[in-house]
């Protein structure tokens, strides 16, 4: 996407230009500027290798601040992303805020992306004079926040939620987009009653030239992070490696925790190279089948994205009259996990 800018700030919106004064803070609301507070849950691992800090870009004062007609409001655990409303319309958004150095290439995919019911979709562009504020979608939190939550899933639950996180990355692999640094957090519910997710943004995606997915970069969530990444000092799968995210997520939402996990990075990433879990014996053998064809050291062993979708798991656990098996969409609900120890590796 192109746009144009000048010193003052710019919104884009269907098309049109306008022009309007530069990023405007207003007075702190300590009610709406309080955060949750949710310290070394489902954190990441500092010292990870891989472990690649996600970019801030949020202005330098704190709490709300306006732009154009938004009031923007920080939300708690998700770095640079803040809760967006027009005090025109009353309407919701979420807002994430870039560098204007940064915002072209963070935006890219949306261009060659086709729509897709799982996947967010920009609603508006403002260009203020240091950052990009990219508008999306209004989401009630993510599937990070809602697992926490939560104790584990049932199969019939973990099905649905699952089937549409994986439909959402199989739509982008076939476009040519790997999407890396998958994990919970990279999904979020649009709907009150948690049944609909779509993928949060597309900004660390990659886009690939061609058919071939070959990547040399390391980063991500370490808890995530497949072997071929930790073994090889050459080129890995990119597709192939989110693959292996996704069966991580799978594992987390029927066992109610991460497959692999240690307070210690090097202990971590041993156990990841060695590929070696144990699934509770309560899992039906479709489901235990799943998470093993996902969770393979050897990368070209995994089943593909595409692949996944077909997998007789999700016809055994589909409620009746709820037949939607298709590449694109899938109602679903959510499951439960809760973690006794080592709370603060996990992303």
């Amino acid at each position: 996407m192109n746009v144009q800018w000048t010193s003052s700030t710019q919104i884009i919106r269907n098309g049109r230009h306008k022009r309007i004064d530069a990023d405007e803070p207003v007075p702190k609301c300590p009610r709406l500027s309080e955060s949750s507070g949710d310290v070394g849950y489902l954190a990441s691992s500092p010292g990870s290798p891989v472990w690649a800090a996600p970019f801030s870009g949020t202005p330098t004062h704190q709490g709300p601040s306006r732009i154009c007609q938004f009031l923007l409001i920080p939300i708690a655990d998700r770095d640079g992303v803040h809760s967006a409303f027009n005090i025109h319309t009353g309407e919701e958004y979420v807002c994430k805020v870039f560098s204007m150095a940064q915002y072209q290439e963070k935006i890219r995919a949306y261009s060659v992306l086709p729509a897709h019911r799982n996947i967010s979709r920009m609603q508006d562009i403002i260009l203020g004079e240091r950052c990009a504020y990219v508008f999306l979608e209004r989401d009630y939190g993510d599937l990070h926040m809602f697992v926490k939550g939560c104790r584990r899933l049932g199969e019939q639950q973990a099905s649905r939620l699952f089937y549409q996180a994986a439909c959402a990355v199989a739509h982008c692999h076939q476009a040519g987009i790997v999407l890396g640094d998958l994990k919970l957090r990279k999904f979020v519910f649009t709907d009150e009653k948690r049944t609909h997710l779509k993928l949060e943004s597309l900004e660390d995606c990659r886009m690939l030239d061609g058919d071939d997915d070959s990547m040399s970069d390391k980063h991500g969530c370490p808890a995530y992070v497949s072997p071929e990444i930790l073994n090889s000092s050459g080129s890995y799968s990119g597709k192939q490696a989110d693959v292996w995210s996704l069966g991580v997520m799978l594992y987390t939402l029927l066992v109610g925790r991460y497959p692999f996990h240690d307070a210690d990075p090097s202990t971590l990433f041993s156990k990841i190279r060695r590929g070696q879990y144990c699934l509770p014996d309560s899992l039906s053998p479709k489901a235990k089948c799943l998470v093993h064809s996902l969770l393979r050291k050897d990368p070209w062993e995994r089943l593909t994205a595409a692949e996944i979708l077909l997998h007789p798991w999700f016809q055994s656990t589909q409620e009746t009259g709820n037949t939607e098996q298709e590449v694109g969409p899938a109602d679903q609900t959510v499951p439960t996990f809760h973690l006794e120890e080592d709370d603060s590796l996990f992303c």
